[in-house]
């Protein structure tokens, strides 16, 4: 299973979507939904070194995901943990905001054979998010540990807000700039208070058009013999493509866990607080014991379930937004679903005609990206 370790709660950045804004405020109804404890510790416990390998020796395939706040603030934490592993089975993968890259040292990058680093595009849009000047050091940091030896797989992680629904120009920005590994989430459904209807409906409309341009440009890239990582896409066709009926995609509560500062294990990193959602502790639970949760209430009922899993753990149960805008969410990924769909029959005749194979479609589930925007 994946285990994301939370190694603080800080972070070095302030940006304009940061899901801390969800727990800040409880007139946003969460406190009568969902039973809170914010005594939880500001950074990873070390003395919990020898449970915690205890724990995920216990697991027969382990992933440690680095996670925060922003992890890299905690590099030498994340030394001793690796350390703590060697010569052991675990793979490590990190999600990381990447300005601190350049601070770590190469021999434990390597260790780390995935990492996800937090970029939504454009610089103008990477800064305008994130802080005047993150652009230009990430893209710095990640050509430095290039150039040290780091041969591992950088997805980049975009987060699409409301205001910016041209996914298609920004993915292709990242592409000029040399990723091949792309991902993004909406931020749309996780807080109670940014629902516009007018304003939602207009970026869904643009949003769904910039998608439908960004899938017949993956198309055209299969055509020269290029299956480029681009998560939401991958993911899907994977599933179209092999017959496949799909759980909750980023397998939250099933498939992957939290691991907290004080060593509980959680369903989902953004629910460390959370006690409805405590699966386990790493002192007294095993893998196989860990208490599990499943998607439920209308997704249930949605024709799209098996191919889209339930879209978000969190979103699912803490119903923020009016039933009017949640389907409105939903109305993106129907459109997803159903463009990636009508192109099903060319990407069989590109893998019939080997222009391009099956197993280009293979991804490492559980490890970030969530799949379903």
């Amino acid at each position: 299973m994946h285990y994301h370790i939370i190694l603080t709660e800080y972070c070095n950045s302030q940006c304009k979507y940061c899901y801390e804004k969800s727990m800040k405020e409880f007139d946003n109804g969460l406190d009568k939904k969902f039973k809170f404890d914010f005594s939880e510790k500001e950074k990873f416990d070390l003395d919990l070194l020898k449970d915690l390998r205890n724990f995920i020796q216990k697991d027969k395939n382990p992933v440690i995901i680095f996670y925060g706040g922003e992890p890299l603030l905690e590099i030498k934490t994340i030394e001793k943990i690796i350390d703590s592993f060697n010569n052991t089975k675990v793979k490590f993968r990190m999600q990381t905001n990447g300005k601190l890259l350049n601070e770590t040292p190469i021999k434990y990058l390597k260790k780390i054979d995935k990492i996800l680093v937090s970029l939504d595009g454009t610089k103008e849009r990477t800064n305008y998010n994130r802080g005047k000047g993150t652009y230009e050091l990430v893209m710095k940091n990640i050509e430095k540990i290039k150039e040290q030896g780091y041969k591992g797989e950088i997805i980049a992680r975009m987060t699409i807000s409301q205001e910016f629904p041209d996914i298609y120009e920004q993915v292709l920005s990242l592409i000029k700039s040399g990723f091949s590994s792309i991902h993004w989430q909406i931020d749309a459904g996780f807080y109670k208070f940014d629902f516009n209807k007018e304003k939602f409906k207009n970026f869904t409309k643009n949003y769904n058009n910039s998608i439908k341009k960004l899938i017949d440009f993956w198309i055209r890239e299969m055509k020269k013999g290029n299956v480029l990582k681009i998560y939401p896409f991958l993911g899907i066709i994977e599933s179209i493509l092999k017959n496949q009926k799909t759980k909750l995609r980023c397998g939250a509560g099933y498939e992957g866990y939290a691991i907290t500062q004080s060593g509980k294990i959680i369903a989902c990193p953004i629910m460390t607080c959370i006690k409805d959602f405590e699966a386990g502790s790493i002192k007294s639970s095993s893998p196989n014991t860990l208490k599990k949760f499943e998607i439920k209430g209308k997704c249930l009922n949605c024709s799209y379930l098996d191919l889209c899993g339930g879209r978000c753990l969190y979103w699912n149960y803490s119903n923020l937004w009016p039933d009017e805008g949640d389907e409105m969410i939903c109305e993106t990924i129907k459109f997803l679903i159903d463009n990636l769909k009508n192109k099903e029959n060319e990407i069989k005749s590109l893998i019939k005609n080997k222009t391009i194979k099956l197993k280009d479609f293979n991804y490492e589930k559980y490890f970030g990206p969530e799949i379903i925007p």
